[in-house]
């Protein structure tokens, strides 16, 4: 008899916490887990070209959109936490001052190249690129701008880049990549933080596993490797 597979379309936001119970989750439901990470766009493209998937992980804002069009179940969303953007830099780079918007400006200003993600599908990746415009600094730092499909490829490149470089993204994400630090949040002018949503498919093959692996998400037992991995809580 094969195997039941359990198809998961996430926000590269809630990557860590997804590998993090991947094992878990196959050794007590006997079932394989496939997931696929990337920007929420993304996902949420993959999802209407036909990709399989039994549970999607998104923003919470647009895993209501999607249950309003029909694309998700009814069943309420289970919430992951919240997630703010912040920044990164190399092991071992001195860890600059953000505290502020003059703060930020100056770090930004002074960085050799900045990495981040997709600036159309992802979410700091949007948010990033509009704090770019109100710090007024879009066009004077364009030849240092590196945008990558989705947080986790923007953070491996600034891991493996030139000294002098930051890059911007998820917390979650920031967390999640070796070599490299979290120096913080971004200030409280510019601070977003997005609340994560796991939800089954209406096209799911595998229903009662979806919200099997959704209550393992969300639950109380996993409460503590989710603020280890940067969720916070109200």
């Amino acid at each position: 008899m094969s195997e039941d597979t359990l198809n998961v379309l996430c926000a590269g936001a809630v990557q860590g916490l997804v590998k993090a119970l991947h094992a878990r989750f196959e050794r007590e439901s006997a079932a394989k887990l496939n997931a696929r990470f990337g920007a929420v766009g993304a996902m949420k493209e993959a999802l209407l070209a036909g990709e399989p998937c039994d549970v999607m992980i998104v923003t919470d804002a647009m895993v209501v959109a999607m249950q309003s069009a029909g694309q998700l179940g009814m069943r309420p969303g289970a919430p992951l936490g919240r997630v703010r953007t912040g920044l990164a830099v190399r092991n071992g780079a001195a860890v600059p001052e953000i505290a502020t918007p003059d703060a930020l400006k100056a770090c930004l200003r002074g960085a050799s190249a900045i990495y981040f993600p997709d600036a159309q599908r992802s979410t700091a990746g949007i948010h990033f690129a509009s704090v770019l415009g109100r710090l007024d600094i879009a066009e004077e730092l364009a030849l240092r701008l590196r945008t990558f499909p989705n947080g986790a490829a923007a953070m491996r490149e600034l891991a493996a880049s030139a000294p002098g470089a930051i890059g911007c993204t998820q917390i979650t994400e920031i967390m999640y990549t070796p070599g490299i630090t979290l120096v913080g949040p971004l200030p409280d002018a510019f601070e977003l933080a997005t609340v994560y949503t796991a939800a089954v498919a209406t096209r799911a093959a595998q229903p009662v596993l979806a919200q099997c692996f959704i209550d393992l998400l969300a639950g109380p037992a996993t409460r503590a490797t989710r603020v280890a991995g940067g969720f916070e809580f109200d």
